[in-house]
């Protein structure tokens, strides 16, 4: 697993919540343009996030919050991926379509699209049973 993403309203608020757990702030920084806006299937998309990790250990916490378009407060039946409090689970896999097909059986749906992240990554949202939402990322070399 390479991090749990939560959706937030308030990044500076949940920064400190989590650090105040014990975490570490790793990185923070904005996300936009077209190949974010892909892999989630939101169009205009512009967000900001601020990576967490626990020190010495692997795994990570994204938190984000969405300035476009804004985060959904009421929870619908399927919620789309930018609904506060949404948790998505990213998996690092070798075969991006093969899981992807694999998945399908089991009531996974491609939320976006897959995208690819310049040279480094192919990317999608998936949305799982139960309308959890995880994401998909394989490498490239």
């Amino acid at each position: 697993m390479d991090n749990v993403g939560i959706v937030v309203a308030d990044l500076d608020a949940a920064v400190a919540f989590f650090t105040e757990l014990g975490m570490e702030l790793e990185n923070r920084m904005p996300i936009s343009g077209q190949w974010a806006g892909d892999v989630v299937g939101l169009d205009d998309l512009r967000s900001e996030i601020a990576m967490m990790q626990i020190p010495n250990a692997p795994g990570k916490l994204e938190l984000a919050t969405y300035h476009s378009p804004k985060a959904v407060t009421p929870v619908p039946e399927v919620p789309p991926p930018n609904t506060l409090g949404v948790h998505r689970v990213m998996f690092a896999v070798d075969d991006l379509e093969d899981t992807i097909a694999r998945l399908r059986p089991l009531g996974g749906e491609v939320i976006g699209k897959v995208s690819r992240y310049e040279d480094i990554f192919l990317l999608c949202y998936l949305r799982g049973p139960g309308g959890i939402i995880i994401g998909l990322a394989e490498q490239l070399n």
